[in-house]
């Protein structure tokens, strides 16, 4: 009798467990993976970090607009995006681009990678992604966070340090959910 409630235990156990996966993957989705996978490779960029960007922006919605105008999934800015484009040769059309997903993530994914570039950390990058790189490399400057991104519980805005935050967290659940 004990080894039959024992058994209806690990099972009830396995089947919350699967189900839970299940309900997580629906959070934590992986929508526009065509774009996500091909340009987050091509830039050499974590998809799954860019998934927990997109679900930190826009939550998957390509028609996102934010009250400081920035635009669609990835929610960019109208001049930081032309900007980007122009770098890695991509047309370019205000009001349009940016809501088109597959040219939002491309645009999306350089810039992020341009930050990576310069900061050559993460958490820095998705600091200068949301407040921008003139604050970043001030912050830096002005020593109130470190170049090597150790402290970036540090971060002046509090914005910007919930942003890094979030998405670093739901990056590691993006790692734990679809890297097993």
């Amino acid at each position: 009798m004990k080894k039959i409630i024992l058994a209806m235990i690990i099972a009830i156990v396995l089947i919350a467990i699967c189900n839970a996966k299940y309900f997580l993957k629906k959070i934590y989705k992986t929508e526009y993976r065509q774009y996500v996978e091909m340009y987050a490779e091509q830039n050499n960029v974590d998809p799954l970090l860019v998934y927990a960007i997109i679900k930190a922006e826009s939550n998957f919605d390509k028609d996102a607009l934010s009250n400081k105008g920035a635009c669609g999934l990835m929610q960019l800015m109208d001049e930081t995006a032309k900007e980007v484009a122009q770098n890695s040769v991509i047309e370019y059309e205000t009001g349009k681009t940016l809501y088109n997903p597959e040219q939002n993530i491309a645009i999306g994914i350089a810039y992020f990678k341009d930050l990576q570039n310069h900061f050559k950390n993460d958490g820095l990058a998705l600091a200068a992604y949301n407040a921008g790189i003139g604050n970043v490399s001030k912050w830096i400057k002005q020593g109130t966070i470190k170049a090597d991104g150790r402290d970036l519980e540090n971060i002046p805005y509090k914005e910007t340090n919930m942003y890094v935050r979030k998405i670093l967290k739901d990056y590691n659940i993006y790692k734990r959910l679809y890297l097993q």
